[in-house]
């Protein structure tokens, strides 16, 4: 178990697929909570080449680029971005707690200067479907009501937090949300033990229906403290038209 927990399951990626009837023939891929390390370069590269592979029409990320609290463990941003901007779709992103503590505007700036779309309680246009973003709950100041100004159906709010699922008193067609890792130890017949977030284990990940909104949550592709997986695998989320 400590073998598998520690140096097989978080070098695993799955690709976890959902139907939603809104996208019609459009196809998204939904990547979050990357924390790569300073020597993470060839798992990033790596990252990037199955998100290429989905050929998805848009790319949407919750976040967290940053390893630790401090950025002495992480890549250089830069160095990130750069090799984000090999996605071969249109790629829109919010900002995590991890990247808030280091440095919002820094990570806003490089991910920016390598095409990458950062929405701040903000909103975009991709084809036909509007993303709006709001800031993390930790390290910004989420405002839904702005993030959704001036939007239209279809439209998916992403957050990098889940705990903002019941804030959210607008429709909207979908929430994406991160941040959780699936607490990164999930035992059978119980859940997550540890899960970052004010309802516990509630929303460790996966699909959600418990008001008019849907959430997906994903379980990310990194870690935090430990750099250990059990039963919680790195995943890439592909959202498909029914």
């Amino acid at each position: 178990m400590f073998v598998w927990g520690f140096f097989i399951e978080p070098h695993i990626i799955l690709i976890k697929k959902y139907k939603l009837s809104f996208l019609k023939n459009r196809k998204i891929v939904f990547v979050s909570d990357f924390h790569i390390s300073k020597y993470d370069t060839g798992r990033l590269k790596r990252i990037v080449k199955l998100i290429n592979a989905q050929k998805p029409d848009l790319v949407i990320s919750g976040g967290d680029y940053i390893k630790g609290h401090t950025g002495t463990a992480t890549l250089d941003i830069e160095k990130q971005t750069e090799i984000l901007s090999k996605i071969n779709a249109p790629v829109v992103s919010v900002l995590g707690n991890h990247d808030g503590w280091y440095d919002r505007y820094r990570v806003k700036k490089a991910l920016e200067k390598n095409g990458i779309k950062v929405l701040m309680n903000s909103s975009t246009k991709v084809g036909e479907i509007y993303i709006a973003g709001v800031e993390d709950m930790q390290t910004g100041c989420p405002n839904i009501e702005a993030a959704l100004e001036n939007t239209e159906f279809p439209r998916i709010l992403v957050s990098h937090t889940p705990d903002i699922y019941y804030d959210v008193k607008d429709d909207v067609d979908l929430i994406l949300a991160g941040h959780v890792h699936g607490g990164q130890v999930s035992v059978p017949f119980y859940g997550a033990l540890l899960v970052p977030s004010i309802y516990g284990n509630k929303f460790a990940g996966g699909d959600y229906k418990e008001t008019n909104n849907r959430m997906i949550v994903s379980k990310g592709l990194g870690t935090s403290i430990l750099g250990v997986r059990f039963n919680a695998a790195p995943e890439i989320v592909v959202l498909e038209g029914d």
